[in-house]
């Protein structure tokens, strides 16, 4: 088995050394959410330090009690006996996948860990394009076609994923995407994982949500996480909420989680359990966030539109997937590579994601650009428009004059068109 780096933390890498070695690099490689800890969260931390204790592998009883109060309020009620806790939300799809066993369906192009954490617990996954402008969930019809061809090949097929929003492309799946996707799962008897941990981040939150659960609790899984919603990437925890029933799974999921991180920490649990209990003030802070994800991601898709590029609007968390395959200058791979060398924008390619390597798309996170300090990100966060702020209106000045010139560089590597010769008049 050959186990490599993750590709983002390999790019994040990569582009601190570069800066540390004086080069100027837009950071747009790396999902992290770019925002200071609210004080409240930090309070209960801190009074949580002596918590040294191991505790339940399932998690503290209050937390698996405030993520059910969570669901609840949005409209999945839920035994708090069916939430487990982990460290982090990537933990728990990785145990789930040893726990569920057997293939799984991915989408195309999809989160880059999923295919790498499905290839060490020796599951081939089964990349699914999503519907045209959607991301995040495979196409219903062909999923179910590439499910029956894979069975009929002798493979066992159990469980399809979806992540809603989407990362990489910053979109969402339709209802109606999601509901004929559940009746396949059903007919197919599928697991669905349904990866949610920018669901709080939808950038209009009046845009219909539909989550498998709503439709198939019997089946769904569901993952969240602190990580993007509240910026707490750093502090590692996460919770899944089991079908109902589903008291095999939930046996066999703390039986591998038993044996590889035994209990989530302690304080950290304790934080979020008051950070699921939905408290003012955290919502306060998610509402902020979004409008800044979302205005900072709008303002970074137009200026890969100005050059030609196909870019889906993002409508949830701090992505974009803009298509460069116009600018005819190689594939993901060979783009990613002249934005970073040429003109200091880290951005990952899109065959990262399992994508198709000869289109040219890659995957653009801006929640980066929000400031180097706590106080610039503070000021993004509260400002009424943070593109005015200077470090980010000057990112995002470096962001267009490089997309400038890699499309020159276009323009003068392809041949001039012959001119015809036009025979000169005569005049008498």
């Amino acid at each position: 088995m050959s186990v490599t780096l993750s590709a983002t933390l390999a790019a994040n890498e990569d582009i601190e050394r570069r800066r540390r070695a004086g080069e100027r690099v837009l950071h747009l490689a790396f999902g992290e959410a770019g925002l200071p800890v609210h004080p409240a969260l930090r309070e209960r931390l801190v009074a949580a330090s002596d918590r040294n204790g191991y505790g339940p592998v399932a998690g503290a009883s209050g937390l698996r009690a405030a993520a059910a109060g969570y669901w609840a309020r949005r409209g999945l009620i839920t035994d708090p006996e069916l939430v487990i806790c982990g460290p982090g939300s990537k933990s728990l799809l990785y145990g789930l996948l040893l726990a569920i066993g057997g293939d799984i369906v991915l989408p195309r192009p999809s989160w880059v860990s999923y295919a790498a954490q499905a290839d060490l617990v020796g599951s081939r996954p089964i990349l699914v394009p999503a519907p045209p402008g959607e991301g995040g969930a495979p196409d219903p019809d062909t999923a179910r076609s590439a499910v029956l061809q894979a069975r009929a090949q002798g493979r066992d097929v159990r469980s399809l994923l979806v992540t809603l929003p989407d990362n990489p492309t910053g979109r969402l799946a339709s209802p109606q995407t999601i509901r004929r996707l559940v009746d396949v799962a059903r007919e197919l008897d599928l697991i669905i994982i349904s990866d949610e941990i920018y669901r709080d981040l939808l950038h209009d939150p009046d845009l219909p949500y539909t989550s498998p659960a709503d439709l198939a609790p019997e089946r769904t899984v569901i993952t969240t996480g602190l990580s993007k919603s509240l910026a707490l990437g750093g502090w590692r925890i996460g919770v899944a909420r089991l079908p109902d029933g589903a008291h095999a799974l939930r046996s066999r999921l703390l039986a591998v989680a038993s044996e590889i991180w035994s209990a989530p920490a302690a304080p950290v649990q304790e934080a979020a359990t008051y950070a699921f209990t939905d408290a003012p003030e955290l919502v306060e802070r998610i509402v902020r966030s979004r409008r800044l994800h979302g205005t900072v991601a709008r303002a970074v898709r137009e200026r890969f539109v100005e050059i030609g590029a196909s870019v889906p609007v993002p409508q949830g968390g701090f992505y974009l997937y803009p298509d460069l395959s116009h600018l005819r200058l190689g594939g993901s791979a060979e783009i990613t590579r002249a934005l970073l060398e040429e003109h200091g924008i880290g951005v990952l390619p899109g065959h990262a994601f399992g994508d198709d390597p000869a289109a040219a798309r890659v995957r653009v996170a801006v929640s980066l650009l929000y400031g180097e300090t706590a106080e610039e990100r503070m000021a993004a966060l509260n400002s009424a428009d943070p593109l005015r702020l200077p470090w980010i209106a000057d990112s995002l000045d470096h962001l267009a004059t490089g997309l400038r010139q890699l499309s020159l560089r276009r323009r003068s590597a392809s041949p001039e068109p012959e001119l015809a010769l036009v025979p000169t008049a005569v005049h008498s």
